[in-house]
């Protein structure tokens, strides 16, 4: 299976911060609700690896993933916890090497075209383009995409629900990343039916879900 072949089902991708392990399974199980198939789990704290695990075992209907991967032994440590596939924010040798040896589902972070090349040169046709706003936004994915037709992208960072229709109109955009209906504080706050009905009023906008 390709990597992005992971995301065919759906395209938006709720990147999430998890504090509390408490918070893991609710939180899996609001996006199932919404028709959600996938979750990132960014490895920002100190729970991240334990709700990694939590939901790859509990949650059978979600292909969770790992974020935020900054080295190459996290890469290890994910697929270990049970994650799918990883998500850099850039990359390097050493985490390009891991991930080969792993044989893991690496997204690696890219914006620039320099950047796009030498992610392509290592057999990298499915980037993260971050962070996409900052960096130029769908106007920069177009400019990318023209010299470089062999590449994917799946654009996070400052991505709004109505951005995200724009991003997903581009051909070479397999899904985007986003975190507007995954409120870190609705999270730490238990309120999980915010996030279903946020996450299934993002799908109904793309047309993915009836009303």
């Amino acid at each position: 299976m390709k990597t992005e072949d992971l995301f065919v089902d759906t395209p938006i991708v709720p990147v999430v911060v998890i504090d509390d392990i408490d918070q893991a399974v609710p939180l899996a199980n609001a996006l199932i609700s919404a028709g959600i198939g996938v979750i990132e789990i960014t490895l920002r704290t100190d729970a991240a690896f334990a709700a990694i695990e939590q939901v790859a075992r509990e949650c059978p209907d979600i292909c969770v993933g790992a974020g935020s991967i900054r080295n190459a032994m996290q890469i290890g440590q994910v697929m270990d916890a049970g994650a799918r596939f990883c998500v850099s924010p850039g990359f390097s040798d050493g985490l390009l090497d891991e991930a080969d040896a792993r044989d893991a589902h690496l997204i690696p972070g890219a914006g620039t075209a320099a950047e796009a090349l030498q992610l392509y040169e290592r057999g990298y046709d499915f980037v993260k383009f971050f962070p996409a706003e900052v960096s130029g936004g769908i106007r920069m994915i177009k400019a990318l995409s023209a010299p470089l037709p062999e590449i994917s992208f799946f654009p996070t960072g400052g991505i709004t629900a109505e951005l995200a229709v724009d991003y997903l109109d581009l051909d070479c955009v397999r899904c985007v990343g986003g975190s507007w209906f995954v409120s870190p504080d609705r999270v730490r706050a238990g309120d999980f039916s915010w996030v279903t009905a946020q996450a299934s009023a993002a799908l109904r906008i793309l047309g993915d879900r009836p009303e």
